[in-house]
């Protein structure tokens, strides 16, 4: 496969490193125009994803089967692609109560890039395969690759890596074309323009690749049974607030009243998922917990086949 030339004329073509004539004059506007003008930039974000659609929900399909026969989903990334990562990984068990092995995230210069810049990191192909073999992916995995230019080479080696050795593998980039695009099997591309400052893909860039990533775990766990409607129902209430946050899922989703939700809640050993099938099919809290696990996890199609079996 080809490598991306590391000329200036490469990097000057990108679409997100062309001068936006809309912010030309960003320094000499008054404060309420300058905000005015990214806010109008901004604006043009959530429809340069509609664009990838198509890619984004063939990603989730994949992500759910691969994790479903206990795969891991493995973000990579560099700079605020590799910040971004992070944050959605990092989201995923306390949202969704997943084991924090089943979402990922790979940053080049590790951890310390989460809160101190070391960009040079994201040059090197050697560091973007050796961290990637550490995570040994395989078959059962999806590795994600995030870089608004789609040519950052720690990224693109990490991707390589993984699907030479079997990890389906999705790229986020917001060029089109792109090395990293033509590397991994699914190419994810969000068209969001020059930004407001000039390269600064912080900005429109990174709030496209944090909808995409917000999509594509959302969706995942939504195809596994951890959202019940529109609900968390897998949500770890381990504080006051999710504890809160729990009872008013309970009473919304088994349509009852606060004290049967908090007693559900209780006798389940605060696991919503417990709690909520207790409720709407009458189970007790071993019958709840041994039907989920057989349904592994996934709270609607508990519900649905119990009640299938024995109608209230």
């Amino acid at each position: 496969m080809k490598r991306a030339s590391k000329t200036p004329e490469a990097i000057s073509d990108l679409s997100t490193e062309q001068r936006n004539r809309a912010s030309a004059n960003l320094d000499r506007e008054s404060t309420l125009d300058l905000v005015r003008i990214i806010n109008r930039e901004d604006a043009k974000v959530a429809a340069a994803v509609s664009k990838a659609l198509p890619q984004i929900a063939q990603a989730v399909d994949i992500i759910a089967e691969r994790l479903r026969s206990g795969g891991r989903l493995i973000y990579v990334g560099a700079g605020t692609s590799g910040r971004i990562a992070a944050l959605d990984a990092s989201e995923c068990p306390p949202t969704f109560s997943t084991d924090p092995r089943m979402v990922q995230f790979i940053i080049a210069g590790g951890p310390k890039a989460l809160g101190a810049a070391v960009e040079a990191n994201e040059d090197s192909r050697e560091l973007g395969a050796s961290d990637m073999a550490k995570r040994e992916p395989g078959k059962k995995d999806v590795v994600v690759g995030i870089a608004a230019s789609g040519r950052t080479p720690f990224t693109v080696a990490a991707v390589e890596y993984a699907r030479k050795r079997g990890a389906a593998t999705v790229a986020v980039t917001c060029n089109a074309n792109s090395l990293l695009g033509q590397t991994a099997e699914i190419a994810i591309v969000t068209p969001v323009g020059p930004e407001v400052l000039s390269g600064s893909s912080r900005m429109k860039a990174g709030t496209a690749q944090k909808m995409v990533l917000n999509m594509l775990t959302t969706g995942a766990m939504t195809r596994l049974g951890y959202v019940y409607g529109n609900l968390m129902v897998n949500v770890n209430p381990n504080n006051e607030k999710l504890v809160e946050r729990a009872i008013r899922i309970l009473q919304d989703a088994a349509e009852v009243d606060r004290s049967a939700a908090d007693l559900a809640l209780k006798n389940s050993g605060t696991s919503v998922p417990t709690a909520l099938v207790m409720l709407k099919t009458g189970l007790t809290a071993t019958q709840a917990k041994q039907r989920l696990k057989k349904h592994k996890g996934n709270v609607r199609q508990t519900i649905d086949e119990t009640l299938k079996r024995n109608p209230r």
